[in-house]
């Protein structure tokens, strides 16, 4: 009897196995024509850089069983890129590297779309942000900032870059709140670029530049900078290691300019399981690692789940703080 019943359980486990790889040739995907990787701004920025990247990771380690190409469609903060992806529902032949203005354009009024009319696949970089002055300042440490803004934010004129309301805008309000300022009497002047918002500094036309790390490497290795702190959770490697994180001087700040990888809205399970591997192996990969640590970035890659958590968190937060900063509108019609 009992060889009887050792003979049944082992029939049924094969027929559950059988069975579960049915369904998994049923459910199962992958691409079938050519990926093409959208990019909202020009040739050469951020996120076209790093779309590139992918892109030359997957044709040299023949990952995907697909051609793909990068498609630049910039304007309006990344607006023309979201609306190109927003018709192609259920479609995952096409991904588009965005950043943090996914989120904040919205809060802004300044788009109708945000990450909850795509399908959120992966959140890749994360891009700290710095606080730097002169080297000849007389703001010496985080604390001597700190006690300016606290005492009269009105005395520290901050320069930095590209649009209001960005990730280094934002950088600089959580600066000032976590020091004790009044937010809303902050003196910020938006430039159109970093380097001319560092030009203004050494020119003595604002007080303080709040960039990327990556942007702070450069101007600080040629010792005309004084960075202050990196609004990182913990110490960058490389060139920056020996600079304080914004927690060690006594703030508690951590502002990252993140780029993620979206898709068009209405994806199947089986579709965000096949990009959520390819693009887990691809940050896995030394070269991905290798320009990242090049680059002053940190690789922060998330699965879709966690990625879609993540950004719906941080929607609140940064929502709070554009608040503060009296930036936050209704989203257009």
């Amino acid at each position: 009897m009992k060889a009887f019943e050792n003979t049944a359980v082992l029939a049924m486990a094969g027929a559950l196995v059988i069975a579960g790889n049915a369904v998994h040739a049923q459910t199962a995907w992958k691409p079938e024509r050519n990926i093409e990787i959208i990019v909202g701004s020009s040739p050469g920025t951020g996120t076209d850089r790093t779309a590139r990247l992918m892109q030359k990771i997957w044709q040299e380690q023949k990952a995907l069983p697909v051609t793909s190409t990068v498609i630049n469609k910039p304007g309006a903060g990344g607006a023309v890129g979201w609306a190109y992806l927003a018709p192609k529902a259920g479609d995952a032949h096409f991904l588009q590297v965005s950043s943090y203005n996914l989120v904040t354009n919205h809060i802004t009024g300044r788009s109708n779309l945000t990450y909850t009319d795509f399908t959120p696949i992966s959140l890749l970089i994360s891009e700290y942000i710095g606080y730097a002055v002169k080297a000849d300042s007389p703001y010496r440490t985080m604390a001597d900032l700190a006690k300016a803004l606290k005492d009269d934010p009105g005395t520290v004129t901050v320069g930095t870059s590209s649009s209001a309301g960005g990730a280094n805008h934002i950088a600089v309000g959580l600066l000032a709140k976590a020091a004790g300022a009044d937010v809303r009497k902050l003196k910020v002047v938006i430039y159109n670029g970093g380097g001319e918002a560092l030009a203004a500094m050494l020119g003595g036309h604002v007080t303080l530049w709040v960039n990327s790390a990556s942007s702070i490497a450069a101007p600080y290795a040629a010792g005309t900078i004084r960075p202050l702190a990196i609004a990182s959770p913990q110490r960058l490697p490389g060139p920056l290691a020996n600079l304080p994180t914004a927690k060690e001087a006594g703030l508690n700040v951590v502002a990252d300019n993140w780029r993620l990888v979206i898709a068009p809205r209405g994806l199947s399970a089986a579709q965000v399981s096949y990009w959520d591997n390819a693009l887990k192996t691809l940050t896995q990969s030394r070269e991905w690692n290798d320009d990242l640590a090049a680059a002053q970035m940190s690789n922060s890659y998330r699965n879709s789940a966690d990625t879609t958590r993540y950004i719906a968190e941080e929607y609140g937060d940064i929502k709070g703080i554009l608040t503060e900063l009296g930036l936050a509108k209704p989203p257009l019609k």
